[in-house]
């Protein structure tokens, strides 16, 4: 299920942690699967767990508990709404209205055209930007008003 070239990356993920010890390095691995994949099946999981020594289920639970991690399919664009008090409190349930408004579709959900799915997300560390929100796990977007979302749709379609 894992390419030779993803073994290799999650090789390099195991390398950082002492002998005994590959179990640690669930989070990289995970991530590197679902960069291959898109998501992450139960079978991406599974083999992710196989190859680092340690029972599927720990690391299912890994994959279940952080949003980064996507257990269906999602859209080429996902974005992950802070919905953490401080963005709450300044304006992440508008923004996240905002977007759903916008993009026809709720939380959890993606465009019938496939292109963007919306989810919450817990703290993003960025309080002081709020509301932020998080593109493709990768990009941190700041201060997410409306004219904001507006532009950085417009910039993904």
């Amino acid at each position: 299920m894992l390419t030779t070239e993803s073994q290799k990356k999650i090789d390099r993920e195991i390398a950082k942690y002492p002998d005994g010890q590959q179990q640690s390095a669930v989070m990289a691995a995970l991530a590197i699967a679902q960069e291959e994949q898109g998501w992450l099946s139960s079978e991406a999981i599974e083999a992710v767990a196989n190859y680092l020594g340690m029972a599927p289920i720990a690391a299912y639970e890994v994959a279940s508990f952080y949003t980064m991690y996507d257990l269906k399919p999602v859209g080429k664009y996902k974005l992950t709404v802070c919905t953490n008090l401080p963005c709450m409190l300044s304006g992440a349930v508008d923004a996240g209205e905002y977007l759903k408004q916008k993009l026809g579709i709720g939380y959890d959900e993606t465009t019938a055209d496939g292109k963007f799915t919306l989810k919450q997300g817990e703290c993003m560390g960025a309080c002081g930007d709020a509301p932020v929100m998080l593109l493709n796990n990768r990009r941190m977007c700041s201060s997410m008003l409306p004219e904001q979302i507006d532009k950085l749709l417009s910039e993904l379609e």
